[in-house]
């Protein structure tokens, strides 16, 4: 933003903030009818004065946009302003699908690159391999150019049902092909992976609680309980959130009827409690729920719901701390607020939300996981700051904490010998997909078995990656830990997030955890 438009920006945002004011500081709707059509009219002459007589010129719908999300970063973290250009790819995210060819891709060099299609989704239906360059879109050029993101999709999504015509190159057999792709609905999953860890344990990976998810979790949970499963790995690591509602059915498929799952309060002290019902189909399985710094919201009531109805075993690092519920509401021109309207709690009574000060610089809220660092937290629980007022006795006697995040009844450090500075992770990941682009007839026959048992045993594909690093002194520490990032993303692109996350989870601690506790409850 231009610092000359500052001051108008902030007079803008100041008369926006005296009407969100009046708006909440009066539940009754019929005063503020009268009031507002006044700040109405002071806005909108101040918007008329700027693009008549300001001397310079001004884009005041993008002026109108800075000040709005100017006014909502004063009330809370969590309260947000979506432009509408951003809008659709939201709302896409927590649908949980989009409508175009379903393809996941990525720029290699100055070509689209087809990753993997989308299962389920009109590309695979159309013969899309991974490997794929696209090379045009409806005769438009897509090739040689540095194109952005946001244009790719615009290519390549459309209204339903509507067709677009691609030039393909496929390495495999060095050919190019025309293919004419039917746009369609295309799921975004939520559910990453589900598989058996042996033969009673299963794994289920939830990336977030979009519309979707609910349907994906169960069908996943009922596969794998015709597999024999008797406990459970519920995976919310990295998951932030979504649809409260989609949590609450999760966490009934464990709990029994009539249980309380969680409860809301707004400004004006209405409570909504939401409980368990008949219907769910794990009432009786052992149940291990897997969290860290990155868990929030949605994420955090399935956790704090089990934890305090002595449900499962919580494994990991504090969560998030976000106990404040959005909705989102519409302004009229295709953009949207997310503004907060309750507060959530957990069955015991713990709010989740950690500490926050209004008008406090953002940032500083958002760089938790910094500070956990500094202090400690990651590494042991005794840096886990509680609060003694805020102690609460779940009905089995068990003591939880309120105050912000939910803390597991098993705690495992960060495992700082997983990281790998950041200017290796463009090498590692374009390495990878050349290696498997150049050996797809080779490795086509492999299993995820056969791979994490036999794959470059002798190094020596990761001894060629690693005479490409011949500029950087590495110790043996960071070249064990590039040659094991790379068999993981080597993985990823021959067999999805599958082979992704059974490669990585060889040295997973927070499974190692949930062995060594199911060995000795069968000692």
């Amino acid at each position: 933003m231009n610092k000359n438009n500052l001051p108008i920006y902030l007079s803008i945002a100041v008369i926006f903030g005296i009407l969100i004011g009046t708006f909440f500081s009066n539940g009754n709707s019929s005063n503020l009818i009268g009031k507002s059509s006044s700040s109405e009219r002071k806005i909108k002459r101040l918007i008329d004065y700027i693009q008549s007589d300001y001397v310079d010129d001004v884009n005041t719908d993008e002026l109108l946009d800075g000040a709005i999300a100017e006014m909502l970063g004063k009330l809370d973290p969590h309260s947000v302003y979506i432009p509408k250009e951003n809008l659709q790819l939201v709302t896409e995210n927590m649908q949980g699908n989009f409508v175009g060819i379903g393809v996941q891709f990525r720029m290699i060099g100055d070509t689209i690159t087809v990753i993997e299609p989308i299962k389920g989704g009109p590309s695979i239906e159309a013969g899309i391999k991974a490997g794929d360059r696209i090379l045009l879109a409806d005769k438009d050029t897509l090739h040689g150019k540095k194109l952005q993101t946001s244009q790719i999709m615009k290519a390549l999504k459309g209204k339903p049902n509507t067709k677009v015509n691609l030039q393909v190159y496929r390495k495999t057999n060095d050919s190019i092909f025309d293919i004419t792709i039917n746009r369609g609905k295309v799921n975004i999953k939520s559910v990453d992976v589900a598989y058996m860890l042996n033969d009673s344990i299963g794994y289920i990976k939830l990336d977030r609680f979009a519309r979707n998810t609910y349907i994906e979790f169960k069908s996943s949970l009922n596969k794998l309980l015709t597999k024999g499963m008797t406990d459970l790995v519920l995976d919310l690591r990295g998951n932030g959130g979504g649809f409260i509602d989609i949590a609450n059915d999760i966490v009934d498929e464990f709990l029994e009827d009539e249980k309380l799952i969680v409860f809301t309060k707004n400004n004006k002290g209405d409570i909504v409690e939401s409980f368990a019902t008949d219907k769910g189909d794990f009432e009786n399985g052992g149940l291990y729920v897997l969290i860290d710094e990155n868990s929030a919201s949605a994420s955090e009531i399935v956790a704090g719901a089990l934890q305090d109805n002595d449900k499962g075993i919580i494994i990991g690092r504090r969560s998030f701390g976000k106990g404040l519920v959005q909705q989102e509401m519409d302004l009229g021109d295709g953009s949207a607020v997310r503004l907060t309207t309750a507060r959530y709690y957990t069955p015991t009574g713990r709010s989740i939300q950690k500490p926050y000060k209004k008008d406090a610089d953002s940032e500083e809220y958002s760089h938790d996981f910094e500070h956990r660092l500094e202090n400690g937290e990651l590494f042991t629980k005794d840096s886990i700051k509680t609060v003694d007022s805020l102690k609460y006795t779940t009905p089995k006697g068990k003591v939880v904490y309120g105050g912000g995040g939910i803390i597991p009844d098993y705690f495992v450090a960060v495992d700082t010998s997983a990281y790998i500075p950041t200017i290796f992770f463009r090498p590692l990941n374009d390495f990878a997909f050349s290696y498997v682009d150049d050996n797809r007839k080779k490795l086509a026959s492999l299993t995820v078995e056969d791979f994490i048992s036999n794959f470059d045993k002798d190094n020596k594909v990761s001894n060629k990656f690693l005479a490409e690093l011949k500029d950087f002194r590495l110790s043996e520490r960071t070249k064990n830990q590039l040659r094991s990032n790379l068999k993981v993303l080597i993985a990823r692109e021959l067999f999805s997030d599958e082979g992704l996350y059974k490669v990585d989870q060889q040295d997973d601690k927070m499974l190692q955890k949930v062995f060594e506790l199911e060995q000795k409850q069968n000692e």
